[in-house]
């Protein structure tokens, strides 16, 4: 009698970001069969506009690299800390506050163009089956048909309304921030440290600065990002520039409310002519499983049901651990099918952690500023210990719940450090 092949577990993933590559590419090498789903093409997401300013800390960059997708290690700059810089130019005396503080672990930030594209060419250089085109909602019932599992790991396009908006878990109804990115070749050093650092600068009234390093499609570049309060100077892309004039309009801003950053930035072009992005970014989150009727379920993932504003860099940290998170479940599934219940545990699963993450991004948009995270952050330019633990707390948010995000916690942390300087 010929033995009966075992069956091979079928497996769509809607959406070719950092999430879904990442666990096609993990589900590939454990022989699943995996049919991506992307609406762009490799040279397309190379050639196209920037998507992201995607930092990495070394947690997510460890899932990475424990799937032999760390590409570019000899490439891409590593960031060495952070400079914090706080004032008001608007007031009759504006003093600047800073701090400095070393990393403890890697952090890197690679183009998702270059990343995408090259994992997207790696799929399907290792025999991996791709569907290029947009995916409606309307199609979704017909791709869960043909597979075992069918993962959305794409916020973009309508595909993020199968998702029902979870009430209980998300805090803001709309956008925070005018958000402003450009990838800048030309920025000159100071001869300082802090050159090699990411760099912030806060102006309460108006909104936050952020430079950092990264490697881009054609080598190494900084990237200026501009989180602007709704209706204030940093509020300016409405008619969405080139990016050129863009940059040349962000320089001018740094002038007047960053001017530390201008002097490195007066001489800067952008790397090339999709070097520039425009937006809001609305936090939510949603549940985790769509119920498409008839039986039939998708999975969400990542940004799919997930979303963070970029003021703490964690959108591409948590899709990495996304992606690692279900492809441990996946796996461990075995021959098992994937029903409703496995789908709901598994995004919960996944959410014991990225609720730290999301709850930390959440209360640092917060306006106006709690209290105890004013007391915490002010303490932090006098008390390096205090800078350190709170620079370092961004590549795992999780451990902020000991000392940030309560404010019986956070005045206990601060007591340790009554009387001294």
């Amino acid at each position: 009698m010929d033995e009966v092949e075992a069956h091979v577990r079928r497996i769509a993933i809607i959406g070719a970001g950092q999430a879904g590559l990442q666990l096609a590419l993990g589900l590939q090498a454990a022989d699943y069969e995996v049919t991506l789903l992307s609406d762009r093409s490799a040279r397309q997401i190379r050639e196209g506009r920037v998507t992201s300013t995607q930092l990495m800390f070394g947690p997510a960059l460890a899932l990475e690299r424990a799937a032999g997708l760390n590409l570019w290690d000899d490439r891409a700059p590593v960031m060495d800390g952070v400079e914090m810089n706080q004032w008001d130019p608007t007031e009759r005396a504006p003093r600047r506050a800073r701090f400095t503080a070393s990393y403890d672990g890697e952090v890197r930030s690679v183009d998702q163009r270059l990343k995408l594209s090259t994992w997207l060419e790696l799929f399907e250089a290792r025999g991996g089956r791709v569907r290029y085109g947009s995916v409606a909602p309307d199609e979704a019932p017909g791709i869960v048909a043909r597979h075992d599992l069918t993962v959305v790991a794409t916020g973009r396009g309508a595909l993020s309304s199968l998702f029902a908006r979870d009430e209980t878990r998300s805090l803001y109804e709309g956008p925070q921030r005018a958000i402003a990115a450009f990838y800048a070749a030309g920025v000159t050093g100071r001869g300082e440290d802090s050159d090699a650092y990411l760099r912030a600068t806060g102006v309460p009234s108006v909104g936050d600065a952020i430079a950092l390093q990264a490697l881009t499609v054609n080598g190494t570049c900084d990237i200026l990002l501009i989180e602007g309060k709704f209706g204030g100077p940093y509020d300016c892309w409405a008619d969405r520039p080139t990016p050129s004039e863009g940059l040349r309009r962000a320089v001018e801003l740094l002038r007047v409310y960053a001017p530390w950053e201008y002097e490195r930035f007066t001489s800067a072009e952008p790397t090339d002519k999709q070097a520039a992005l425009y937006g809001a970014v609305a936090p939510v989150v949603r549940s985790g499983v769509a119920a498409l009727g008839e039986g039939q379920y998708v999975l969400g993932m990542a940004d799919a049901v997930v979303v963070h504003d970029p003021l703490t860099g964690q959108g591409a940290n948590n899709a990495a651990r996304a992606a690692a998170e279900y492809l441990d479940a996946i796996l461990k599934r075995g021959d098992l099918p994937y029903d409703e219940q496995w789908m709901r545990q598994t995004f919960e699963d996944y959410w014991q952690h990225a609720r730290h993450v999301h709850a930390f991004t959440d209360l640092m948009l917060r306006q106006p500023q709690a209290e105890h995270v004013g007391r915490l952050l002010r303490a932090a330019f006098e008390h390096p210990e205090i800078a350190h633990r709170f620079v370092n707390g961004y590549a795992d948010p999780a451990g902020y719940q000991d000392w940030l995000m309560d404010s019986g916690r956070a005045d206990a942390y601060l007591a340790r450090f009554a009387g001294s300087r």
